[in-house]
């Protein structure tokens, strides 16, 4: 696997570059892994609903191919695209998504930080002993009482085509949080959401970025390189 680490992208052009090489790779390209960060910007996936996007205000809506509901990327968040052919370590979706969340929790783990991981709703949390709205929109009563003793940390949305996938996860390190609560995270009302840096950690992004890179590496493939020129256009 190539690693390359883009610094801060635009959103729309860093997904037309994913969809190119996608399309344009066969059975002997080798997988990619792109780590990133990008101005703020909202994403809506094919689930999203138009309820879920409360007041963006400034901020762009993206309408976005991966899967999920809106979302947020800004500075200070670590977004991390594996380009992954997920027959060459044979694996499916349900699995894929395990190991990325499995390296976000070991990568949490490294700084000290206990991640969880919610079952029926992706991506990873932290404990939380902020009280908020009860009202939060989930398929059970578990569920909602699940997610209102935790602050998301880590948020998942993939895409897989001819088994590749693309898109991938974010990691708040150290961001403005603000502009999550003019969003329901990935539609759940009164989610609230969180980063290393509000939790206690200093460090920065390139410090999460190496770290996390190496716990998806050893996740999604058995040897690698690193790479630090620019992806395709």
């Amino acid at each position: 696997m190539i690693v390359r680490f883009l610094g801060q992208v635009d959103y729309q052009s860093t997904v037309a570059a994913m969809r190119a090489f996608t399309a344009a790779r066969d059975a002997d390209t080798c997988d990619e892994l792109w780590l990133c960060e990008h101005p703020p910007t909202f994403t809506q996936g094919l689930s999203g609903k138009p309820e879920h996007l409360l007041s963006p205000g400034d901020i762009p809506v993206v309408a976005s191919d991966r899967g999920g509901q809106v979302s947020y990327h800004g500075p200070g968040q670590v977004t991390a695209y594996p380009l992954v052919d997920l027959r060459r370590i044979n694996i499916f979706v349900k699995e894929y998504v395990a190991r990325l969340e499995l390296a976000i929790v070991e990568t949490l783990s490294s700084f000290g930080v206990d991640g969880i991981r919610v079952s029926g709703a992706p991506g990873v949390y932290v404990h939380s002993n902020v009280s908020r709205d009860p009202k939060i929109a989930a398929g059970s009563r578990k569920l909602e009482e699940e997610l209102q003793r935790v602050a998301k940390i880590a948020a998942l949305g993939i895409k897989v085509s001819r088994h590749c996938t693309y898109h991938g996860l974010s990691l708040n390190v150290a961001m403005d949080l603000r502009p999550f609560e003019h969003i329901n995270p990935c539609g759940y009302v009164g989610l609230r959401t969180t980063s290393l840096q509000e939790v206690g950690v200093a460090t920065d992004w390139s410090t999460v970025a190496e770290r996390l890179a190496d716990r998806l590496l050893s996740q999604l493939v058995v040897s690698s390189r690193s790479d630090a020129t620019p992806a395709p256009a």
